[in-house]
């Protein structure tokens, strides 16, 4: 199956964009009856909304014990981290990577591995910039610790971010999901962080760009040692 070149630009919207799209239509339509400067810059804003909210279909790697990004954005963050106490993964540092999505990325998020949800934790907090490290801990999350087949778990907590004000969870504490499957979205800049299972090492570094459900995050039955990445 080939792709268009329709395709590559017109994507499919998240329903929860709709109405979003609808204001800033209707502003546009204000704006053109007081200035055609203004009102082209309600379109260019109202694209600019539509772009924020699209929802395209990913491509996701299927091999056994690949873990895939949950988010589209950049790894700002790589380091052993105490996952958050309510997602119930115990104490000792695990290794975190962190993908910093601005306001240019898609932001429907997707389950880096197949698995049961076993705990939904939200927890209210702050809204700092999320490329900051303390915004794992200070700000407004919701957490999802989920089991693997093999009985180990991980977790992936979407945390808003300076501008973002809606975390949209869309999944069930017992619900199997699968490898790249849609579980939610937060609205404008944010983060989402990846609690990797005890002695799994991650296959991006520091920089490196993302795509939810398709860039490999790490390998359950590697043991490549970290990558080191290199600006070019």
């Amino acid at each position: 199956m080939s792709v268009s070149m329709l395709s590559t630009f017109i994507k499919p919207m998240h329903r929860e964009g709709r109405k979003f799209v609808a204001i800033f239509a209707a502003v546009t339509l204000v704006l053109f009856l007081i200035s055609d400067v203004l009102g082209w810059i309600g379109v260019g804003l109202t694209v600019w909304c539509y772009y924020f909210f699209r929802d395209p279909e990913r491509t996701t790697p299927v091999r056994e014990g690949l873990m895939v990004s949950p988010a589209d954005g950049v790894i700002s963050l790589l380091e052993p981290a105490v996952p958050p106490v309510e997602l119930g993964l115990g104490d000792a540092p695990l290794t975190r990577v962190s993908v910093f999505m601005n306001v240019f990325n898609c932001h429907v998020n997707r389950i880096p591995h197949q698995g049961r949800i076993t705990r939904i934790a939200y927890h209210e907090g702050k809204f700092l910039n999320a490329s900051l490290d303390k915004a794992s801990s200070d700000n407004e999350r919701n957490g999802l610790a989920v089991e693997m087949a093999d009985g180990r778990s991980y977790g992936v907590v979407q945390i808003a971010g300076l501008v973002a004000r809606r975390i949209l969870c869309e999944v069930d504490e017992g619900q199997q999901m699968m490898t790249g499957e849609r579980f939610g979205m937060i609205r404008f800049g944010s983060r989402l962080d990846i609690y990797l299972p005890d002695g799994v090492s991650p296959l991006v570094c520091i920089g490196q760009t993302m795509v939810a459900g398709e860039t490999v995050l790490a390998d359950l039955q590697s043991q490549e040692t970290p990558r080191l990445g290199s600006v070019r």
